[in-house]
C-alpha cells in the first residue's frame, strides 16, 4: 500500500491529538477566542498541534508543515504555556507500541514550542507538505457541536493522505444525518471517528479509539440518483457560506430537506460516508480566501469515497500556491453522478448576480 507509514502515523498521530481535545472540552471551563487567553479552544489548539507536528518531525524529519498556530502566546505568557504542557505531557495513547510510533511523549516545554512553530510552511507546488488544522470549528468545539481534527500530506501541491478527527460524530455510517447534529452534540458512547483516505486506494472509517487503531471499514459516497432527494450540509456560520444563495441553489435542484448545518470538515465526513450527500460553501465575499487546512483532508476522503469537489466555479481546487486556495472562490462536493448538475445550478446561481 502506498503512504502506508504515512496514514498510520497520520491515524494515530491525529487519535491522541483528538483525545486532547476532548479532555479539554469536559475539564476547562468556556472562554473568550482570544489567543492570549486560556480558553478551550485556545489551549486546544496549541496542544493538538505540537502533539501531531513532534509526531512529523519524528517519522519525517524533512517534511514541511502548514499549521494553523505558533507558539508565540506561549512565550510570552508562562501560565499559558504551562497549562499546554500539562496537557500535553497527560495525553498517552493506551498502547504502548502505538505510542512509540509516533515518537512518545514531548520530553520538554522547549520541544513542545519548537513543534508548534514547525508549522510555518509556505506551502508550495514541491516537496511533502503536511496541512495540519488541530481544531476546525472553533465555535462547534465550544458549544458541544461538531468540530474536527484535520491533516493532510500534499505531495508536490496534490493532497494525498487525509485523516479527519471527529471527536462527536457517532460511530455508525449509516446514522441519519439531520439538523441535530450540528448543536448540542457530545461526545459520549457511540461517539468518535476516524476517517482516512490515500489517494488511488479509497476511503475508510474507524472508531476513534485511546489506543491502537480499531478495526477499518470502507465508506462511499450515497448512490444518488434522483438528485431532489439529496441532503446538503452547509457551514453554521453565514460568513463562512452564503446561506441565501445556498438555499436558492437546493431550490432549483428539487431538494425539499432542510440544509444540515455544522462546523468544521465534519461536513466532507458525513457526504463521504454517505449520510448527506452534498456539501455547499459559497463565497460569502469576494476578499475571502479559504485556508488550505480548512480542506485537504477534506477533498482526498471525499474523493476517494468516490465524489468530486471543486469550487463553486468548477475549477479544480490548488493547494500548491501557499497557504490559501486564493485562486478558488467557494467549494462544492458531491458524488460523481450529480456532480456536472450540482455544478450547472451553481453557476447559474452565480452568474446571475455577477
Amino acid at each position: 500500500m502506498a503512504y502506508e507509514k504515512e496514514l498510520e502515523l497520520a491515524l494515530l498521530a491525529v487519535q491522541r491529538a483528538s483525545l486532547l481535545t476532548k479532555s479539554v472540552f469536559s475539564s476547562h471551563s468556556k472562554g473568550t477566542l482570544t489567543k492570549s487567553d486560556a480558553s478551550p479552544v485556545t489551549i486546544g489548539d496549541f496542544g493538538a498541534q505540537a502533539l501531531i507536528i513532534a509526531s512529523i518531525k519524528h517519522a519525517f524529519p524533512e517534511d514541511e508543515v502548514v499549521g494553523e498556530e505558533d507558539a508565540g502566546d506561549l512565550r510570552a505568557n508562562d501560565s499559558l504555556r504551562d497549562l499546554v504542557w500539562e496537557l500535553v505531557q497527560a495525553s498517552k495513547l493506551e498502547d504502548g507500541a502505538a505510542e512509540d510510533r509516533i515518537g512518545g511523549p514531548i520530553k520538554s516545554k522547549d520541544a513542545m514550542l519548537n513543534a508548534l512553530d514547525q508549522g510555518d510552511s509556505a506551502g508550495g507546488r514541491k516537496g511533502r507538505i503536511w496541512a495540519l488544522d488541530p481544531i476546525d470549528g472553533t465555535k462547534g468545539f465550544l458549544r458541544g457541536g461538531q468540530y474536527a481534527v484535520c491533516l493532510a500530506l500534499m505531495v508536490d501541491g496534490v493532497p494525498t493522505v487525509g485523516v479527519l478527527g471527529c471527536p462527536n460524530l457517532p460511530v455508525d455510517d449509516k446514522a441519519p444525518l439531520d439538523s441535530s447534529i450540528g448543536a448540542d452534540a457530545d461526545s459520549g458512547e457511540g461517539k468518535g471517528v476516524l476517517f482516512s483516505a490515500v489517494k488511488g486506494e479509497g476511503a475508510q472509517s474507524r472508531p476513534l479509539g485511546k489506543g491502537a487503531l480499531q478495526e477499518a471499514q470502507k465508506i462511499s459516497m450515497s448512490p444518488l440518483t434522483n438528485i431532489s432527494e439529496a441532503t446538503f450540509c452547509e457551514s453554521v456560520e453565514s460568513g463562512h457560506s452564503n446561506h441565501g444563495d445556498q438555499a436558492n441553489i437546493a431550490q432549483r435542484l428539487g431538494i425539499t430537506k432542510p440544509s444540515v448545518r455544522m462546523d468544521s470538515q465534519a461536513k466532507y465526513a458525513s457526504i463521504a460516508r454517505g449520510a448527506g450527500d452534498l456539501y455547499l460553501r459559497l463565497p460569502s465575499g469576494k476578499a475571502y480566501e479559504e485556508k488550505i487546512w480548512d480542506h485537504a483532508a477534506g477533498v482526498v476522503i471525499v474523493r476517494e469515497a468516490g465524489g468530486e469537489v471543486t469550487d463553486a466555479y468548477g475549477k479544480p481546487l490548488d493547494f500548491g500556491i501557499g497557504r490559501t486556495l486564493k485562486e478558488n472562490k467557494g467549494i462544492v462536493g458531491a458524488p460523481k453522478a450529480v456532480f456536472p448538475k450540482v455544478i450547472e445550478v451553481v453557476r447559474e446561481v452565480l452568474n446571475a448576480k455577477a
